[in-house]
């Protein structure tokens, strides 16, 4: 498919989302929450149909946070429920269709047949590598450093590691995220700018885009946006500004 001239033509590879305001659409339509979190799955589809077409190679988005569990207990069980509905209508598409799925996240707390329907997605999805999908699933930032830290320490006190050899490339080894590269976009819709706890050591580098959509209104000309923005960036990574950057400014 042809790229329209306000889609660019070099995209991020990797592209990760926070997916959010599925609540507040539900309450802007006097339905409930479970309603919003059922529409934010067809956001999802769109996006993950969109993504590969508009050259993205790696999506990961965020689907439930280990902070989640604090919300009442019927949201939290549809929450539960939204990765089984996903895969069961689309698993046989993605299958086909070459992406790659991986979960990430803690798998302790989730139910034994969540973790089996995880664990069949990434099985039956292992050998493509047209595209690849990560979710984010009980998963928090913070939590995956910490466990990712008892790791290291449990290999040190085992003799596995040196401790004089422990690098920043090191520990990202131990992340849960290890096999996919750092998002060099983050993706906010809903409004709010921040990152709530996601990826948190991976995105140290990565591009911030915020946008006024909740997630279940979120379509390809949102994602063909949020990478324009991207388009428009000069990436640094800690170095100084361009001379070209500084005239233009």
């Amino acid at each position: 498919m042809a790229l329209s001239p306000s889609e660019p033509t070099e995209p991020p590879l990797h592209v990760a989302i926070i997916m959010d305001g599925n609540g507040r659409w539900a309450k802007r339509r006097g339905l409930p929450r479970t309603l919003g979190h059922r529409a934010g799955v067809e956001a999802l589809k769109r996006t993950v149909a969109a993504a590969p077409e508009l050259g993205i190679r790696s999506l990961t988005v965020f689907g439930f946070s280990t902070e989640n569990w604090r919300r009442p207990a019927a949201e939290v069980a549809e929450l539960m429920a939204l990765p089984k509905r996903y895969f069961e209508s689309d698993l046989a598409r993605l299958e086909r269709d070459g992406v790659r799925v991986r979960a990430v996240g803690r798998r302790e707390g989730l139910s034994p047949e969540l973790r089996a329907m995880l664990i069949q997605a990434e099985a039956r999805t292992a050998h493509n590598d047209a595209f690849q999908l990560q979710i984010a699933f009980n998963y928090g930032g913070q939590a995956d450093i910490v466990d990712a830290a008892r790791k290291l320490a449990q290999d040190v006190a085992e003799g596995r590691a040196r401790p004089e050899d422990i690098s920043e490339a090191t520990f990202t080894r131990y992340l849960s995220t290890a096999d996919f590269p750092p998002p060099d976009l983050v993706i906010r819709p809903s409004g709010e700018q921040r990152l709530s706890n996601f990826l948190l050591w991976e995105s140290a580098y990565s591009e911030l885009v915020f946008q006024n959509v909740l997630w279940p209104d979120y379509d390809r000309e949102h994602l063909a946006a949020a990478l324009a923005e991207f388009a428009k960036r000069e990436r640094r990574f800690g170095g100084a500004v361009s001379d070209d950057v500084l005239a233009a400014g």
